[in-house]
């Protein structure tokens, strides 16, 4: 069971306040999908961890805004005739996902930060119902993925098989078979602990050979995103 509050939330760039939501989840998560997006029924949780200004067009994580519950005294703030306010009820989740990552981008954030936002925001798409943007999303998550990968410092190295199959997943889903393959056998030349990572291995070659839509629980436990 979720349920959605009402919260105010301050702009740290330029202090604007706005009022927002965030999900109380009371429930666990009931599958994984093999790309690691955790899913539940209902709401999703994924887009209630990013938000954006629209008064100055500032994006990132919800712990970057400061945040307070709405109360009597802070919608009648909002609501003052002097108040700045910003409001972001007709953005959706995967566009703030869109804004964050190109704010961390131009800000000279590692790659692997960038390709993780528009991975999320990939995610919210499927909740969105847009595969067209789920998409564009993924082969832009799976370019940075790669740039980050290449630049070596921005993945640590107990990471980069994660990564690597990642990538080779993501392809996958946007349908460039070819691509997907040769990111797929590079998993276990990445791999650091042969016990520990032997469920990545065996999962990169599951979806190279006889790809599945959900990660089964063993594999789900293994999964840290």
């Amino acid at each position: 069971m979720t349920t959605v509050r009402e919260i105010a939330l301050r702009c740290p760039v330029c202090a604007t306040w706005f009022q927002s939501a965030a999900m109380d989840q009371a429930s666990g998560y009931a599958r994984t999908s093999t790309d690691f997006h955790r899913r539940i029924d209902g709401a999703e949780p994924v887009a209630y961890e990013v938000d954006l200004c629209t008064a100055c067009g500032y994006a990132g994580p919800r712990d970057d805004f400061a945040s307070d519950e709405m109360t009597a005294t802070s919608a009648a703030a909002l609501e003052a005739p002097e108040a700045t306010t910003s409001t972001a009820a007709n953005v959706t989740a995967s566009e703030k996902y869109e804004a964050a990552a190109a704010r961390a981008a131009s800000s000279g954030e590692g790659r692997g930060i960038v390709a993780d936002l528009l991975l999320r925001a990939a995610w919210c798409c499927v909740h969105e119902r847009d595969p067209e943007a789920e998409r564009f999303f993924r082969r832009g998550a799976a370019r940075a993925y790669e740039l980050a990968l290449a630049q070596y410092d921005d993945v640590p190295r107990s990471k980069r098989a994660e990564v690597t199959y990642l990538v080779g997943e993501l392809w996958r889903r946007v349908g460039d078979d070819v691509r997907a393959r040769e990111w797929l056998e590079r998993v276990a030349e990445e791999v650091v602990d042969e016990e520990a990572q032997d469920w990545l291995v065996r999962l990169a070659a599951q979806q190279r050979d006889k790809p599945r839509e959900w990660m089964v629980v063993g594999e789900s436990q293994s999964a840290t995103r």
